[in-house]
């Protein structure tokens, strides 16, 4: 089994601070083989809040691939954001805005969507696409194969937000070229289930770490168990009124053909096989 960790939109500058050590704590005891963060590590891309989010990372044992969000070059300073908008976020975070982290069971690349052009909605362009194809094209199947970026590449109705630039032609794409997940955040909303306009993906989405910028979720991460059977299960943690991260929700899927389906796991008690429940592809 592999386990990793879904984090996002932390931003340091406007967190609440009774979250932080008992997310730390909740990390070290589920003790992941990766722990992946999607963007927004700071609210105004301040030096000061870039130190905050590294003293976070340095206390997480696990491995940490991250990519930046919006938040992570500044709104504010014009100049930073057009001529140097990553140098803050290299300087304290990684180095490398796009970065890679693979075993013999998965294989997770990074994606930068930041756009310093438009601050708020993103970017993904056919080259980046192209890129992430051309290194998923030497994988086994039995590899599984993680995007992350922070924009997501669907929007649900009830998102005010403008789509990402390049989503749809990107997530067609992607489906395509055998990539299996793509986390993202941005939204401060957290989901997992197949995409709409491609079940061959599985879409998961983080809400808020540790910010008070909240949208009506609770502040939450993900944990992604995936099984040498080939299956995935999901798990949502939320944090509760006393400041603890509790496991509320709890999704199985496995890939039945070419698309998603989500399986029902039974208790000790009935078989230790899962039942299929239904096909993502008949509930569309």
């Amino acid at each position: 089994m592999r386990r990793i960790l879904h984090l996002s939109d932390l931003h340091f500058g406007k967190i609440d601070p009774r979250l932080e050590h008992p997310l730390l704590r909740k990390i070290a005891e589920l003790e992941p083989d990766l722990v992946i963060v999607s963007g927004d590590f700071t609210q105004r891309a301040r030096r000061r809040q870039f130190a905050q989010a590294r003293a976070f990372l340095n206390r997480i044992k696990a491995p940490v691939l991250a990519v930046p969000g919006n938040h992570d070059t500044p709104l504010d300073n014009i100049f930073v954001r057009f001529v140097t908008p990553w140098r803050r976020y290299r300087q304290a975070i990684d180095r490398e805005l796009e970065p890679e982290w693979r075993d013999a069971k998965i294989h997770v690349i990074g994606v930068n969507t930041v756009n310093r052009f438009k601050w708020q909605r993103g970017r993904i362009s056919s080259h980046t696409i192209r890129r992430v194809c051309s290194r998923f094209s030497s994988v086994s199947r039995e590899v599984l194969r993680i995007v992350v970026m922070h924009h997501p590449l669907e929007h649900g109705r009830e998102t005010d937000k403008k789509l990402m630039e390049g989503a749809s032609k990107a997530l067609k794409r992607l489906s395509r070229c055998g990539a299996d997940i793509v986390l993202s955040g941005h939204l401060h909303e957290g989901s997992a289930a197949p995409f709409h306009a491609a079940p061959g993906l599985l879409f998961v989405q983080a809400g808020t770490g540790l910010s008070t910028r909240l949208r009506g979720t609770p502040n939450m991460f993900n944990m992604l168990d995936y099984y040498m059977t080939g299956e995935v299960s999901i798990t949502r943690f939320f944090s509760g009124a006393d400041g603890q991260f509790v496991a509320q929700d709890r999704r199985h899927f496995r890939k039945n053909g070419s698309d998603w389906a989500e399986l029902a796991r039974p208790s000790a008690a009935e078989t230790p096989s899962y039942q299929l429940i239904r096909s993502v592809a008949c509930e569309l």
